[in-house]
């Protein structure tokens, strides 16, 4: 599907937000959903590459909304996305994958949403959708959102999930801003000082976590999920052959056997991943 550009910007240092025009089906697109890109007239790269959607909106054209795709520019698919401009066309494949499952959402205790990196992507969709769903409860439509990055210039989206109603804390590697470590410790932090509220709790009545960031950050959420008996959902960054399911390019060991990202996932429950091979 041919999808016309309305905007490519750069909001940060090799940091654009990407609008696409898209047909009214979107509107039934889900938080994790990604779309998969092909650059036409070159042959490096070959392979289309996934992005997530980061956010879905109303548009002035009739039948058709925007999409917003965030993304980082790393590599000669990006550099060439990135020299896109309004009004040209990008071929695109979606909405593709298995998103997060909000179903346990009215249940859970809190809420915490856990960004590495560039894993704000996908999950400011989720945290918009969480605040526009009537059947969660007020405190659930705000959830902690946790946002990891390298350098206080690194951070992303972090009043456009206050503007949500969302409490942000913040941790950097350097202490620029912010808790000075990992994400994961940020989210240990804060789990160590509110543990007795969810003491006795089953499993998931705790609390849920939604996570996307690198492997290694997502195999520690799980370790700390495990530990507070809280669910936890990851969405997987990984590349991908064909998007479908068809290539088996994109495999993960799960408790199941092995699974496809791009068609099984790449929302996963953190407890049905293998992590350690």
């Amino acid at each position: 599907m041919k999808l016309d550009i309305l905007n490519n910007v750069f909001i940060k240092e090799r940091r654009l937000l990407l609008e696409l025009s898209v047909p009214a089906s979107f509107k039934s697109a889900l938080p994790g959903q990604f779309i998969h890109v092909r650059f036409e007239g070159s042959y490096d790269p070959i392979l289309r590459r996934p992005f997530s959607i980061h956010d879905v909106c109303e548009s002035r054209k009739k039948n058709k909304l925007t999409l917003r795709v965030l993304y980082e520019v790393k590599g000669k698919g990006t550099q060439l996305l990135s020299q896109k401009k309004p009004f040209s066309e990008l071929d695109c494949l979606g909405p593709l994958g298995h998103g997060f499952d909000l179903d346990g959402i009215p249940q859970a205790k809190k809420v915490y949403i856990v960004a590495g990196g560039m894993g704000v992507a996908p999950l400011y969709f989720l945290a918009k959708k969480l605040a526009d769903n009537p059947a969660c409860p007020a405190d659930r439509r705000e959830p902690v959102v946790l946002i990891g990055a390298k350098t206080k210039n690194d951070i992303l989206c972090e009043k456009e999930f206050k503007d949500l109603g969302c409490e942000v804390r913040v941790a950097t590697e350097d202490g620029s801003k912010g808790l000075k470590g990992r994400v994961t410790d940020l989210l240990v932090d804060i789990l160590r000082r509110t543990r007795d509220e969810g003491r006795g709790l089953p499993i998931g009545k705790a609390g849920t976590i939604y996570a996307c960031g690198s492997k290694p950050m997502l195999a520690a959420v799980f370790v700390i999920a495990y530990k507070y008996k809280m669910q936890a959902q990851v969405s997987l960054e990984e590349f991908m052959g064909c998007g479908l399911g068809a290539c088996l390019g994109c495999v993960i060991r799960t408790n199941s056997g092995y699974k496809r990202i791009c068609h099984d996932g790449p929302v996963f429950d953190a407890s049905d991943i293998i992590w350690k091979e």
